[in-house]
């Protein structure tokens, strides 16, 4: 019951906030543990919120004074790890196919090689293509 009153989400205004700083050294009893919130209500409605050191039950004046433990982010990997991108299509590695050949014929209804006489699709290849002359 107490962790799930720790790992709760506020619901405030109608949107859900992310859950608040868990892990604390209390400076009362000095175990890592976790913080524990109680609401304060006047009659049914909620006025407020008691923040205690689940441990020992030492309360916390105010959510500044809350000794939270703070994380430390190991860095594995820095900028010399990154690989470099490889040049995928380098120019003198064009892409031989007939949408790039010289002798690609194209209309609405049909595609076809212009050199052979028959019937193609952009992504099939011969050993005949030839690059089309730059304009």
């Amino acid at each position: 019951a107490l962790l799930r009153q720790a790992f709760s989400l506020e619901h405030k205004e109608n949107r859900i906030m992310e859950p608040k700083g868990l892990i604390i050294e209390c400076d009362a009893c000095g175990r890592e543990t976790i913080v524990r919130r109680e609401p304060c209500y006047e009659g049914f409605r909620k006025v407020g919120e008691r923040i205690l050191c689940a441990a020992c039950g030492r309360e916390f004046p105010a959510e500044s004074r809350v000794p939270y433990k703070t994380r430390t982010q190991t860095r594995l990997f820095d900028e010399s790890d990154r690989v470099a991108t490889p040049d995928v299509l380098a120019r003198d590695e064009r892409i031989v196919n007939c949408r790039r050949c010289r002798h690609y014929v194209v209309n609405p209804f049909v595609q076809r090689c212009g050199r052979h006489n028959r019937f193609v699709e952009a992504t099939d290849s011969c050993q005949d293509f030839e690059a089309p002359p730059d304009s």
